[in-house]
């Protein structure tokens, strides 16, 4: 079924319910108007026929003109004999028998229907007659212009209507709006006080099911953060182990290849880590402060520089300016200290890694670029995702650092853009700060 606006929908059905109430209206004052209108009608026609019958009436016969339109004020009057049978014939034919009783009668005539009112007397019979379609058309003047009116405003009023149910509908808008605004990992609960007690139910419904889905993330986050937790001791142990059998017997491929699957997943477990705690600082406020891009960058570089010396890759930073910017301390780790651990990473040995920090109008600029094979610009949006790893590459990766980066960058508001290094050829990085 296609989808449907209820505001819309709400609207037309009113505005067709306005008209059909306007035509009852019509219709309903037609007809009170047509009682009222018999009732004052006959009150004067029987009143006209005792007038005359107290003055000595004398026979007479009505005139009527069939192209000429009577009004309600025309009355027609006859007066015929009993003996004489002359009088009792009409060129319309709107004279009835003779009655016992006075009263009102109805009769039909190849002219139309005509309303009488009889008042019989001893030797003569006196009618006064009117044409029925003179109290209709009457009746059906009022009641239009009764309806005039009501049609003139119907717009106007369907136009005050139609803004006051897009008034009251506006808290449908600003609940999709507080929802389009939420970020993925914000499962905080909706505020039932700003919306009518008509959402109540849905808003409890919505939050109830932040509720689960929050307690889920946390069991994951924290079966995750456990298990990399409890690897790292044994894994820790492990690798000292075959250290010391590397010692004693130092040209073991076996032992060789098993000192750097060892390492590889001591790597994976610290990027386990890492992710877990991005995740759960999620879920936790963290005040921002005030952080020097420069302090940081020094700091990561001096935890990762025994990384590059081991593959001989000259690793350095130019520092064009002094710069700060506001966020959580650890996000900025994890971005600076993940990017440049990959670019050590994908960079061959006797390689060069330039770590730049510079302003770009409003924004701060940390740039990574080394002189790697570089990355297809096909697979940048996919190199950001959990456990992506490049095919055919050289080295052997846990696919999360991007990932981490790209979580972290989010966090601070910035922006992660990848492309080919100009000056190295290999992968460029630029994460872009706003500067507040």
């Amino acid at each position: 079924m296609q989808s449907y606006s209820l505001q819309k929908r709400l609207i037309v059905y009113v505005s067709i319910f306005s008209v059909m109430l306007g035509c009852v209206l019509v219709f309903a004052a037609y007809r009170i108007a047509l009682e009222e209108m018999n009732e004052i009608l006959d009150a004067q026609m029987q009143s006209l026929a005792e007038r005359i019958a107290a003055n000595h009436p004398e026979p007479t016969q009505s005139q009527i003109d069939l192209n000429q339109r009577y009004s309600e004020e025309d009355l027609f009057v006859d007066i015929w004999s009993y003996d004489d049978a002359t009088t009792q014939l009409h060129p319309q034919d709107v004279l009835l028998q003779p009655v016992e009783k006075p009263g009102f009668y109805n009769h039909q005539t190849e002219v139309g229907l005509w309303h009488t009112y009889i008042l019989p007397q001893e030797t003569l019979q006196i009618q006064i007659s009117q044409q029925n379609s003179v109290r209709q058309y009457l009746a059906l003047e009022l009641a239009a212009n009764m309806f005039i009116p009501y049609a003139i405003f119907l717009p106007f009023a369907l136009l005050a209507l139609g803004w006051l149910i897009r008034h009251n509908f506006q808290p449908l808008n600003n609940f999709k709006s507080e929802l389009a605004r939420r970020k993925a990992q914000d499962l905080s609960p909706i505020h039932m006080l700003d919306y009518p007690v008509e959402l109540a139910p849905t808003i409890q419904e919505m939050n109830q099911l932040f509720t689960r889905i929050s307690a889920a993330q946390q069991e994951q986050r924290q079966f995750v953060a456990d298990a990399a937790h409890e690897l790292r001791t044994p894994l820790t142990a492990l690798n000292l182990q075959v250290q010391i059998l590397l010692q004693q017997f130092p040209h073991s491929d076996a032992l060789n290849n098993l000192s750097q699957g060892v390492l590889r997943l001591q790597h994976l477990v610290n990027q386990l880590l890492s992710l877990a705690k991005q995740d759960a600082s999620d879920s936790l406020i963290e005040s921002d402060q005030a952080l020097s891009l420069n302090q940081m960058t020094i700091a990561c570089v001096e935890q990762l520089i025994q990384l590059a010396l081991q593959k001989d890759i000259d690793l350095g930073v130019e520092q064009r300016q002094e710069l700060n910017i506001h966020g959580q301390s650890s996000a900025l780790h994890s971005i600076i200290y993940n990017l440049i651990d990959n670019a050590i990473k994908y960079t061959p040995k006797q390689g060069v890694i330039n770590v730049t920090i510079f302003q770009q109008e409003q924004h701060a600029i940390l740039q990574i670029e080394d002189s790697g094979a570089g990355i297809d610009p096909a697979l940048f949006n996919q190199i950001r995702q959990r456990f992506y790893r490049i095919h055919n590459h050289a080295e052997i990766g846990s696919g999360l650092g991007l990932s981490i980066v790209d979580k972290a960058t989010q966090r601070l508001g910035a922006s992660l853009e990848f492309s080919k290094s100009a000056s190295l050829g290999g992968l460029c990085v630029q994460v872009k700060f706003p500067m507040r």
